[in-house]
């Protein structure tokens, strides 16, 4: 199971993995907590009349769409978008957004999921949430809560039979040691890197998580599904935008795998892992 704050996020994090994995015969669900309804439009061409009208519904096609290119199964807790809040200081969250809502009654709600359809693994945000979106942050939280309670029986007795999840990945998909060697490689072929502003940016800033990662799954051959899903989100992924400036071949060569951080293990297993069900016995 795969928790993400909005449509998009799971084309975008960890979309190879679970492509991989539900082609394999594992059950893979994807739980999106908001509809994603106050996400700006990112792709030009559709920035046009009637979309933002229609963003609700535009969006739940578009994750449709996603879902089946990836080959997962899908579900929506049915939050509202909270929004990125920009301003200093920062204007308050509009009222009954996700953030907003009391995490023992949004938690109670991912409880449910998880009781109903058993994990044996979960994937998340970490602390900061990938990046510090008050719905990312929401759900780093919210999962903790469900990988916590959900196999307690006196936690939410009302919401199904009780289940314990193996283990908890937080996923780490912006790694600058990738960005590092997509850049050399566009410079090898005398190209300019479309990311040498955003390493700039982040050599400014300092810190990288990839100290963080344990597991890493090899999952090139699902890139292309990947891809389709990412592409099917078009109000948000702008088929001429960066996340289709590296050539296929390039990163299979040179980053074939998706990292992830082990956070929470009720197996014993071995780090570094290759594969998100190292110590789990099913039958």
């Amino acid at each position: 199971m795969a928790v993400h704050a909005h449509p998009d996020d799971e084309s975008s994090k960890g979309a190879a993995t679970t492509a991989k994995y539900a082609a394999e015969g594992h059950e893979v669900l994807i739980v999106t907590l908001t509809g994603g309804e106050r996400g700006d439009i990112l792709n030009p061409a559709m920035d046009r009349p009637g979309i933002k009208e229609n963003i609700t519904q535009v969006r739940q096609e578009e994750m449709a769409k996603a879902a089946a290119a990836l080959g997962v199964q899908h579900t929506w807790l049915g939050y509202v978008d909270s929004g990125l809040p920009e301003g200093d200081p920062l204007p308050p969250l509009p009222e009954g957004s996700f953030a907003t809502i009391p995490l023992e009654e949004s938690g109670e709600a991912l409880v449910k999921v998880v009781r109903e359809f058993r994990p044996h693994v979960m994937i998340t945000y970490d602390e900061h949430g990938g990046y510090p979106h008050p719905d990312h942050i929401r759900c780093h939280e919210v999962s903790m809560l469900a990988y916590d309670r959900s196999g307690d029986p006196e936690s939410f007795p009302d919401a199904g039979e009780p289940w314990t999840v193996s283990k908890l990945y937080y996923t780490h998909g912006f790694l600058r040691a990738r960005m590092v060697a997509f850049s050399d490689e566009f410079e090898k072929h005398g190209q300019e890197s479309p990311f040498k502003e955003w390493l700039a940016r982040w050599d400014a800033r300092g810190g990288d998580v990839m100290g963080r990662v344990t597991t890493q799954i090899t999952c090139d051959d699902y890139f292309a599904a990947r891809d389709e899903a990412l592409r099917a989100h078009a109000t948000q992924i702008d088929p001429n935008g960066v996340f289709f400036a590296v050539p296929a071949e390039w990163q299979r060569r040179l980053w074939p795998t998706e990292e992830y951080e082990l956070a929470r293990t009720r197996v014993q297993t071995s780090i570094p892992e290759t594969d998100l069900f190292a110590g789990i016995e099913t039958p």
